[in-house]
């Protein structure tokens, strides 16, 4: 993948992940104002999730979405150094398939494989 296909894929990963991380922060405000706005005994409401619950799944999501921020940031420090694409484990390229369908990929898909399933004997190709 060259540097421009590169830098357009990062880039808009890096604005759909910044309006989810929004939409994560409005939604968690929303459910902290819902907790003051009531008296309710959320907690031993039969009828549902409390809003303890709600906040921290919220809470989560929202720690998930900055790591994949940090990863997307990483792959554009890559791609400023003009490492982009090698693979971090074996020095190999990424093929372009894998860059395409997960941009932050710091691996080829058999060292990941490696990774996951150490005992795995897929050969590199």
């Amino acid at each position: 993948m060259d540097h421009d296909a590169a830098a357009t894929i990062l880039a808009a990963e890096h604005q759909a992940t910044m309006r989810r991380l929004a939409s994560l922060q409005s939604d968690h405000a929303d459910i902290v104002a819902a907790s003051l706005d009531s008296n309710a005994d959320d907690e031993h409401d039969p009828e549902g999730s409390t809003i303890a619950f709600e906040r921290s799944q919220v809470d989560a999501l929202i720690e998930q979405t900055k790591r994949h921020l940090a990863e997307i940031e990483e792959a554009g420090t890559r791609l400023d150094r003009g490492v982009y694409g090698i693979c971090l484990s074996c020095g190999r390229r990424i093929p372009s398939a894998r860059l395409e369908a997960r941009p932050t990929a710091r691996t080829c898909i058999d060292c990941a494989t490696r990774a996951v399933h150490p005992m795995s004997t897929r050969m590199p190709e």
